[in-house]
């Protein structure tokens, strides 16, 4: 049992949850009531690919950052400790491999280009562990960019991007808009908060030679550029929500000031504030939470989808 519940630790199973959630958010709020074709088989297995592959990858940057780690976060990588260190990297594989067959089952070959797309993730996610996170802003807009790709996929997986572009269909036209819409929130709000985690670790990332923006420029300057990405998406946001009164969704403009725009305003507030690697810990799980009910206003397009 405790080997089960270090392996759970070191695979994240929290975030894992949080992936299945959005994308089933994504599938049967969004692409169903646009298009009322559900694939429920193909859903599963992106589902599937999704987790293993995140796992995958969770299990390798903690191979990698043992060290680190230590220093950061000494009661972090229990499996990795528990577990010799091959085994380690054998279940990253297996992981990895299953993550990208799981992959070809949903879309096969008719979609290569998505079997590439999670295979260059599975490849990312080494890089990063390996280097990348370990260099100036890069590893942050990587990591970025993949969680944004747990919406984006199925937008690729279940419509014909050409046909979205080339605007063939209304309900083409708003799945890509309501895709990259969510997409670009959740590239933004993990930039931020991989940012405020570059802050809590400082100490140990200065210790191993990291290069992040705390450790090359300080904490003021990663505090300001933390900062701006908060501002644009608060300005962003608050656009949309002006943009949305025309429809009368005014449950919808409820929820996203209450629970995603005043939080955002008060993490902007305790990053101002925040001194210790506690205090941007706890700003840290805020962004976690302001991700989360960002990602669940979608409940709200199965309403006004209809």
């Amino acid at each position: 049992m405790k080997l089960i519940s270090a392996f759970l630790q070191v695979i994240r199973w929290p975030n894992l949850v949080f992936i299945i959630l959005a994308q089933l958010l994504f599938y049967f709020c969004v692409y169903v009531p646009l298009f009322d074709t559900p694939a429920p088989a193909t859903l599963g297995w992106l589902i599937v690919a999704s987790v293993l592959i995140a796992a995958a990858g969770y299990i390798i940057n903690d191979y990698f950052d043992l060290n680190i780690d230590q220093v950061n976060k000494p009661d972090k990588n229990v499996f990795i400790k528990t577990v010799n260190r091959r085994s380690a990297i054998i279940w990253h594989f297996m992981l990895s491999l299953a993550g990208v067959a799981a992959t070809f089952y949903a879309v096969g070959w008719h979609k290569w280009y998505i079997i590439l797309a999670n295979a260059g993730c599975v490849v990312l996610l080494w890089v990063y562990s390996t280097s990348l996170k370990r260099q100036l802003l890069i590893g942050n807009i990587v990591i970025s960019l993949l969680t944004a790709w747990t919406i984006l996929v199925l937008f690729f997986a279940f419509t014909e991007p050409q046909q979205a572009l080339a605007g063939s269909t209304q309900e083409s036209v708003k799945f890509f808009r309501i895709a990259f819409l969510y997409g670009a929130f959740a590239f933004i709000i993990s930039l931020v908060r991989e940012a405020i985690k570059d802050m809590q670790d400082l100490e140990g990332d200065a210790r191993y030679g990291c290069r992040t923006l705390p450790v090359v420029a300080g904490i003021r300057v990663t505090r300001i550029y933390t900062s701006i990405w908060m501002i644009v998406l608060l300005a962003s946001l608050v656009i949309l929500q002006l943009y949305v009164l025309q429809f009368g969704w005014w449950p919808a403009i409820l929820y996203s000031v209450v629970a995603v725009i005043l939080p955002l305003i008060y993490g902007m507030s305790l990053l101002s504030r925040a001194r210790t690697s506690r205090e941007f810990g706890l700003l840290s799980g805020l962004t976690k939470i302001i991700m989360f009910t960002g990602i669940f206003s979608m409940i709200f397009f199965r309403i006004y989808l209809r």
